[in-house]
């Protein structure tokens, strides 16, 4: 098995998640105790929000390509970060390594080709639904996006950053969350990414009709697919 790098913290809860994800799929797939051989740089999550806020995506950039860098040097042969908003950085990331960044949001329209739909809703932070970076990748793949009303969107980002980092989940909040995506449905939407990789936390598949793309479970599936690749 190789090693897969991480760069979490952002938030540690997900972090969590990808974790329990990258043991459970060792297990599964090698049998016995086998667990994922990993390493996490984990940033301080109170910083990067603050540079979100003040738009400093040049201080961003040179954060996380430094944690990227500390990771090859440990001896990581791949990289994930931990994040899907995060991914607005990946470019300086590849720029200062030389293993591979695995992307978020390439993973994850994999999944939604296989399945073969052509129009999914996108639920994230207010960068991964109003900035183009991800929308971009998945047109790339011939996926239209549907993204929720501007009132619906800070709701969405409200959640995200005041409630899932601290692990609060409200039923309120889960309904907010539930009625949007019906929202989206009606709209045309025939599954919903779970674009932020705290939204696990949670919506699940059950709580709603159509299919439900969990970024954090398919990011570090495809991560262990690497690390067990000859």
């Amino acid at each position: 098995m190789q090693t897969i790098g991480l760069i979490g913290g952002i938030t540690w809860q997900s972090t969590i998640l990808y974790y329990q994800v990258l043991n459970r799929l060792a297990a599964e797939r090698q049998g016995g105790q086998h667990s994922a051989k990993c390493i996490i740089n984990s940033v301080n999550f109170e910083e990067i929000k603050q540079l979100q806020h003040d738009g400093r995506w040049d201080l961003l950039n040179d954060i996380m390509a430094e944690a990227g860098k500390n990771l090859e040097k440990a001896g990581a042969t791949c990289i994930l970060i931990c994040a899907n908003t995060m991914h607005l950085t990946i470019d300086a990331v590849r720029a200062n390594v030389s293993i591979p960044i695995i992307h978020i949001a390439e993973a994850t329209a994999e999944k939604i080709q296989e399945q073969n739909l052509k129009t999914i809703a996108l639920l994230g932070t207010k960068y991964t639904m109003e900035k183009a970076f991800y929308k971009d990748v998945l047109t790339s793949f011939g996926i239209k996006t549907l993204i929720p009303n501007a009132e619906d969107r800070e709701e969405i980002n409200r959640v995200i950053y005041k409630e899932l980092p601290f692990g609060i989940l409200k039923p309120s909040s889960k309904k907010a969350y539930v009625d949007i995506i019906e929202r989206l449905q009606k709209e045309g939407a025939e599954g919903v990414i779970l674009g932020c990789t705290e939204i696990p936390l949670l919506i699940q598949q059950e709580d709603v009709s159509i299919p439900v793309f969990d970024t954090t479970t398919i990011h570090a599936t495809k991560a262990m697919d690497f690390a067990l690749s000859e």
